[in-house]
């Protein structure tokens, strides 16, 4: 497992980056990019603290590591890297514990993706009020935790033909000298005088034209080309 570009970003993202000390929507004391003194990676965070945006990543960097050790060993299945970082996300931002005793990190043991991902958004509220951000956020990490069961399938490779007979191009060019065929019969049959002589052009140039693609299609075959 590792965390990935995109989980960092989305981290950074929604955590946001203060240089000076402030308190959280339910009055926690927090800075940097959502460092608390609760990270227990050695700062205390107090009124009127102020860092650099270096000092700031490196305290981000450490928090993360000190999560990720905490709650890796309750996942009883191997997750994928974005599984990994939207679970260390949402860990991130909710605390440890909270995590480690989730619905989401249950279902995730058990193999509910989709349900892990939606247990994911439930944690939406700070001070028992709905934010707006959290929700953002929430829906972000269940993308992120998704991402890699929603690829398109990879298309199956097309039949090795063992002859010219099976190339869909000499097929095709076989049923149009056919219907060019059919439509001169249909002329004689049917028409008389100059419409007779316009349809029988025109089914003769249909022929001529599905005889020659036929012609470079079996050329190109003899040459090796399937």
């Amino acid at each position: 497992m590792k965390l990935t570009k995109e989980a960092i970003d989305l981290i950074i993202e929604h955590e946001g980056l203060r240089l000076e000390a402030y308190q959280d929507p339910v009055g926690v004391w927090t800075i940097g990019y959502g460092t608390t003194t609760a990270a227990g990676i050695g700062v205390i965070v107090k009124p009127g603290m102020r860092i650099s945006e270096p000092e700031a990543r490196a305290m981000l960097h450490d928090a993360l590591n000190k999560f990720a050790d905490k709650i890796t060993p309750h996942f009883t299945r191997k997750p994928t890297d974005n599984q990994y970082g939207a679970m260390l996300s949402l860990a991130y931002n909710i605390g440890p514990g909270a995590f480690i005793n989730s619905t989401a990190l249950k279902r995730f043991n058990s193999g509910e993706f989709e349900g892990a991902a939606e247990a994911m958004t439930w944690f939406n509220k700070a001070g028992g009020k709905v934010l707006r951000g959290l929700v953002r956020r929430r829906e972000a990490e269940a993308r992120l935790f998704l991402s890699d069961d929603t690829q398109a399938p990879l298309p199956r490779p097309d039949p090795v033909r063992e002859s010219a007979a099976g190339s869909t191009t000499v097929l095709a060019s076989a049923g149009q000298a056919a219907a060019g065929v059919s439509t001169a019969a249909g002329a004689v049959a049917m028409l008389d005088g100059t419409a007779q002589i316009v349809a029988l052009c025109i089914a003769g140039a249909v022929i001529i034209l599905a005889l020659y693609i036929m012609r470079e299609r079996l050329k190109k075959w003899g040459g090796g080309v399937r």
